[in-house]
């Protein structure tokens, strides 16, 4: 291996640790909710703070760092996200309040917001070969299943073992690595600078737009139709913000990105998935721990082998098979893997078994990992050098907005059609089961959906025009 490839590969091993901190941390959480509840006192409305305000922060900042990556340099941007996450991880597990925790979750959120949008941004410039950029993309795809499976694990072990307070300290060691990794790894770059895109109205208007947004869709349960208000707001703010956009000297998001087809196709049928797989995460952990009577850490064990496969199929199957056939076609296999899986759930009885009921669904589950590094690659495939920073940011932001729209949408249609089973006479089994079933129809209507977009939208490109990145400097 070249002094090149192995300076890559270690971009790649920085770029890596950090989805893996992220995505650890969206999991890691909810296992330790209960446990959290009773040493902080947090009131049962305000419990669902210590995620909602994470995800606010998280996706309501997606495209603005991103934006600001390619204006400042995307390696500043992943520096400081990295450090302000590592910071407030540690003020998180130092919490003696709610109101400590909730502050160092938003925190937590920012930092996150700002290494999140340009991680992709950094890769698709540093891997510019076909063949190189689709293992990279397998090897961050797995890092990213494997941080899933590990957060539910990890925070059964820990929360038991140590207390909660180590869900938030174990980010500590993993972001100064990462910080003293990437100022060896990670080339020093200018960046555009503000004057290509310093759109101070626009900034405010797509992070409010987007964080308020976020606040509807994660409050859609407490609140129910009054949070519709909230939504009616942020698309307003995001209306204005597009209008901005074509109108501004130097815009904060140049429109230009989305008249690629397979970018804007890409984030279309991202939607749709992440909506779906998201939900189905949620709502199987629920089932087995509701229904079968799982525990926290038997839940875990039990979605492992789904985890795995993902993994094992992004990090090993998926690049072999884009090389191939191109990232379209993997896209669609794995789309129609994982229509399977839903299609299977919708069936699930009350008193299901884990062998013939649950493992099927676990197996089928890996076309997400076919799913996950293609949408990457044409998620990407558009980015020019001087907007790699924007697009991943944008992509990053539709992954957050479809994974929380779904969960939200499909947990208020299972608790209302639990409600109903409820006073018709139904056993509370029954009752939630069928609440589950319901959101797993819907779940697979998202993926047909998905599919249907997909074959429409993302025409086949030319061979290996997916993964070409175009290089060009903008004019400005």
């Amino acid at each position: 291996m070249s002094r090149i490839s192995r300076s890559r590969w270690l971009v790649l091993g920085v770029l890596s640790a950090t989805m893996l901190m992220t995505v650890l941390d969206g999991s890691i959480v909810t296992v330790a909710m209960p446990a959290i509840q009773r040493e902080l006192g947090f009131a049962p409305a305000e419990l669902s703070w210590t995620v909602n305000a994470y995800l606010i922060a998280y996706g309501g900042l997606l495209l603005l760092a991103g934006r600001l990556g390619d204006l400042i340099g995307r390696r500043a941007v992943f520096l400081a996200g990295n450090a302000v996450f590592a910071a407030a991880s540690l003020l998180a597990g130092a919490a003696t309040g709610p109101g400590m925790l909730i502050g160092a979750r938003f925190l937590q959120g920012v930092g996150s917001a700002m290494a999140s949008a340009v991680v992709l941004g950094i890769l698709v410039t540093t891997f510019t070969d076909a063949g190189e950029r689709a293992k990279a993309i397998g090897v961050f795809s797995f890092t990213g299943a494997a941080g899933a499976s590990l957060g539910q694990v990890l925070g059964g072990v820990l929360t038991d073992t140590l207390g909660w307070n180590y869900i938030f300290f174990v980010n500590v060691p993993i972001g100064v690595l990462t910080i003293a990794l990437a100022v060896r790894a990670l080339p020093a770059e200018r960046g555009l600078g503000l004057s290509a895109g310093a759109d101070a109205v626009g900034a405010l208007l797509v992070t409010a737009g987007l964080m308020l947004g976020i606040y509807a869709v994660v409050q859609i349960e407490r609140y129910g139709l009054r949070s519709l208000w909230f939504g009616a707001v942020s698309l307003v703010l995001l209306a204005a913000f597009l209008v901005r956009q074509a109108t501004a000297r130097t815009p904060l998001m140049p429109l230009r990105i989305l008249r690629s087809r397979a970018v804007a196709g890409a984030n279309l049928v991202q939607v749709l998935t992440l909506g779906a797989m998201f939900a189905f995460q949620v709502m199987v952990a629920l089932f087995m721990q509701q229904v079968l009577r799982y525990g926290a850490l038997d839940t875990g064990l039990a979605m492992l082998p789904a985890a795995l496969s993902i993994a094992g199929v992004s990090l090993f199957v998926s690049p072999r098979l884009s090389t191939r056939f191109g990232a379209r076609a993997v896209l669609l296999g794995g789309l129609v893997l994982l229509i399977g899986a839903m299609a299977w759930l919708t069936r699930v009885p009350a008193d299901a078994r884990y062998v013939t009921d649950l493992l099927p669904v676990m197996v089928l589950i890996m076309g997400g990992g076919l799913v996950l590094p293609a949408l990457t690659a044409l998620g990407m495939s558009g980015a020019r050098s001087d907007d790699a920073g924007l697009v991943s940011g944008f992509f990053n932001t539709t992954q957050q907005v479809g994974m929380a729209v779904g969960v939200a949408l499909l947990s208020t249609l299972a608790a209302s059609r639990t409600e109903g089973l409820l006073a018709g006479g139904a056993s509370e089994a029954v009752a939630l089961t069928g609440g589950y079933r319901l959101a797993f129809t819907v779940s697979l209507v998202l993926l047909v959906g998905a599919f249907v977009a997909a074959y429409v939208v993302l025409r086949r490109p030319r061979a290996g025009a997916e993964q070409a990145v175009e290089l060009q400097p903008e004019r400005v």
